[in-house]
């Protein structure tokens, strides 16, 4: 499957090249494909702040190679570089507080910084750490893949209509794309008749990108808006609801795109399988429960303007963009390092203390 995932490639949303970070801006898919050069640390954590790039595991690759930039501008401004550098890993560490991916990636940049040795290059040494952190992820991407085709196989074998929400894809990762990895990676063994994409509001991540992506693959896809999801698993035969994540705590709750929470609920009412995709360092150990995700908000105006034009004059808007689910609505959790069915925190635990099965 690994070769054939490889000869289907045709997305990717981040490049590194020439000393510059291009991403690719998600904002105005699916009607124009523009990439964006950035060559600050400050431009890249504006960049993931106004969602140019999106999706826990691109974000967190975006801000290691942002922490490049940023130590190629303090080395060459002089002094006590890393010293100063301390304000670069604070600016992208707050840029998005929800993804576990952001706070991970930056983790393994200062501690390839600490583990510098005496005469090594430390600009080459941070570039190469960023590469390998893009690299590990799309890598990470296949072996998911593999691991989430073997279960629904295993479940309920061919012909299979499956629901996703958001974008857990090709745009959202440094890969294949999670959630997304795992559909085309079914599709690819003739296992999936229709994918139904939750529209996502208000961003609007499944019907821009997630059917952009499926639809550009030849993988049959039909959008529905987010309020019809519990009617699409009534009548439409949906088998499996799979999603991706941006945080997932100890005890396996998942902090993912608003409107998982619900999906969720709904999965179990018609008995419809439900898992989560995601790579390991999206797994918070330091966290018990989803009750410790800190859930990021985001401007009222994305509910209440329409076409840049206010509507609901006189009234409040709660725009949460995660929910948690919890773990006793989840079927599956798949990683790189294996997969948990019924998670709870021992097994999350057992989970964490494999190695990487790729």
């Amino acid at each position: 499957m690994r070769d054939r995932l490889l000869a289907a490639e045709k997305v990717k949303a981040i490049d590194w090249r020439d000393g510059a970070l291009y991403l690719l801006d998600q904002r105005l898919l699916p009607f124009e494909e523009r990439w964006i050069a950035h060559a600050t640390a400050a431009q890249v954590a504006e960049a993931i702040r106004a969602m140019v790039v999106r999706g826990a595991p691109a974000i967190g690759i975006s801000a290691a190679y942002g922490l490049v930039l940023a130590a190629h501008a303090r080395f060459a401004a002089g002094g006590d570089w890393q010293a100063a550098l301390e304000e670069d890993f604070a600016l992208l560490a707050e840029s998005r507080p929800t993804a576990a991916n952001l706070s991970w990636a930056l983790g393994r940049m200062r501690e390839r910084l600490v583990r510098l040795k005496t005469h090594a290059n430390p600009l080459a040494v941070l570039e190469a750490e960023a590469l390998a952190i893009h690299e590990s992820d799309r890598e990470a991407n296949l072996t998911i893949a593999q691991l989430g085709v073997d279960l629904i196989r295993k479940h309920q074998g061919n012909a299979q209509t499956i629901l996703t929400h958001g974008n857990a894809g090709a745009l959202a990762t440094g890969g294949f794309g999670t959630a997304l990895g795992v559909i085309r990676g079914a599709f690819l063994e003739g296992m999936v008749e229709r994918v139904y994409a939750d529209e996502t509001r208000p961003w609007l991540q499944g019907s821009r990108l997630t059917a952009w992506e499926l639809a550009n693959e030849g993988i049959p896809v039909t959008v529905n808006a987010d309020a019809a999801a519990a009617h699409v698993m009534k009548t439409k035969g949906i088998t499996w609801v799979v999603v991706g994540a941006d945080r997932i705590a100890a005890n396996g709750d998942v902090a993912s795109q608003i409107g998982t929470y619900q999906l969720a609920v709904n999965a179990m009412h018609h008995g419809v399988r439900f898992m989560v995709v995601a790579s390991s360092s999206t797994i918070d150990m330091n966290l018990a429960s989803g009750e410790d995700i800190v859930l990021e908000e985001r401007d009222v105006s994305e509910l209440l303007e329409v076409g840049g034009r206010r509507i609901g004059e006189g009234v409040e808007a709660f725009n949460p963009v995660f929910d948690v689910t919890p773990a006793d609505l989840i079927d599956a959790i798949i990683t790189e390092k294996g997969l948990v069915e019924r998670p709870d925190t021992a097994k999350m635990a057992q989970l964490m203390c494999r190695k990487r099965l790729h």
